[in-house]
């Protein structure tokens, strides 16, 4: 395994080794499980195999984040700059693409050219949009970096589930306005997820188009030009799935629209989970203060962030955007999931179980203690919240 060494200032070597560097290539396997049910499928002809990947995700993988448990350890910050000079890291991101796309034109073929009962149609467009949301997964960690080629790759990326506005919202919208209620990607207490949807989905659309379209202007540059990098991602999505319809015919406009929509929802899914409530403090000058590992709920599970390239230690990431997946760090006194980001979906997906066990651990964090007004709270139901816990 690979040993990082540099001497600190007092001569002192310093060594590290990342024990997860070759469980990171499951984040390459990940991707490709739909691929799973539709073999099971082939061989035995039972159309309910093809549900096989959900369970893994929801149920199989919250159940390992438990019995695997957590790691709470950080690379020594004088081994970073190494850690994050390692092209093999960055390589996996890479790796991950053709995967989103092997999988999508699967499920296309598998619904194209076998006569599939409409549910089963429905299901395969569910598992293949569930799992394209780890192509949502890698745009994020390839769209904060700085280099050409990891931005236009993440644009690729989106182009398989036709959400070519995410970068430019996430980047430019979303890390400004996290945790506040400007924010329509970070969610308030007492608001469910399927309320949610409806705010963070249009609002996520409409923020991004608006800073495209103002970072055009000002550059004299027309909105509907080749320049318009929302559009460029768009006219990918032309391109990879157009060739589907043509091939495979009009069944594939309600195939790709329930894929298009469920991956969509996998994204308000993990906005959902990652800021829950949490508010940062308005200053008298009428700014928000800056962003702090607080205001991201934050897991440690050790699989689940394997398969997510980290996504779940989400408080260094909003404190430290270009930080690169392998060397995003733990901090003491954050907002913590109980699970990772699959069990706490399926949590989201049952309200009333989401509001009962989040609610509680939200008013219990040390900056909140019991405060209602350092939480983000849904206006509709400010008042029943506070006649409740107020």
């Amino acid at each position: 395994m690979k040993t990082f060494s540099i001497s600190n200032p007092s001569g002192e070597l310093i060594t590290y080794q990342d024990k997860k560097r070759y469980l990171w290539l499951l984040s390459i396997v990940m991707p490709a499980v739909p691929l799973l049910g539709i073999l099971v499928f082939l061989q035995t002809g039972l159309e309910w195999t093809l549900g096989l990947p959900i369970l893994i995700i929801y149920l199989a993988i919250p159940l390992l984040d438990s019995i695997i448990g957590s790691d709470n350890d950080n690379p020594p910050e004088e081994i970073v700059p190494q850690l994050e000079a390692d092209t093999y890291y960055r390589y996996l991101t890479y790796a991950t693409i053709p995967m989103h796309i092997i999988v999508l034109i699967a499920a296309a073929y598998l619904v194209g050219t076998n006569d599939l009962s409409w549910w089963a149609i429905a299901l395969v467009a569910i598992v293949a949009g569930g799992y394209s949301g780890f192509s949502i997964n890698t745009a994020h960690e390839l769209g904060h970096k700085q280099t050409t080629v990891e931005q236009w790759l993440a644009k690729v990326c989106m182009a398989v589930l036709g959400y070519g506005h995410f970068c430019i919202d996430h980047n430019r919208g979303h890390h400004v306005a996290v945790a506040t209620p400007e924010d329509p990607a970070s969610s308030r207490m007492g608001e469910s997820i399927y309320a949610f949807a409806l705010r963070e989905i249009p609002g996520n659309l409409k923020r991004g188009w608006r800073l495209e379209q103002t970072r055009l202007q000002k550059q004299g540059k027309n909105t509907f030009s080749i320049h318009n990098e929302i559009l460029q991602s768009y006219f990918l999505t032309l391109i990879l799935q157009g060739p589907l319809v043509f091939v495979f015919g009009w069944i594939m406009l309600p195939f790709l629209a329930i894929h298009n929509g469920w991956a969509w929802f996998q994204l308000t899914s993990a906005n959902y989970v990652e800021h829950y409530g949490l508010l940062r403090e308005k200053k008298d000058n009428g700014r928000y203060e800056r962003c702090q590992p607080r205001h991201s709920w934050n897991a440690n599970y050790i699989l689940s962030n394997i398969m997510l390239f980290n996504l779940e230690r989400h408080s260094d990431h909003h404190t430290n955007p270009i930080r690169r997946y392998q060397s995003l760090r733990n901090f003491p006194d954050i907002p913590e999931m109980p699970n990772g980001y699959f069990g706490m979906y399926l949590m989201a997906y049952i309200p009333s179980l989401w509001f009962l066990i989040m609610d509680k651990r939200l008013l219990s964090l040390a900056h909140i203690n019991g405060d209602l007004s350092k939480v983000n709270i849904d206006p509709k139901k400010k008042e029943a919240i506070y006649a409740r816990y107020g």
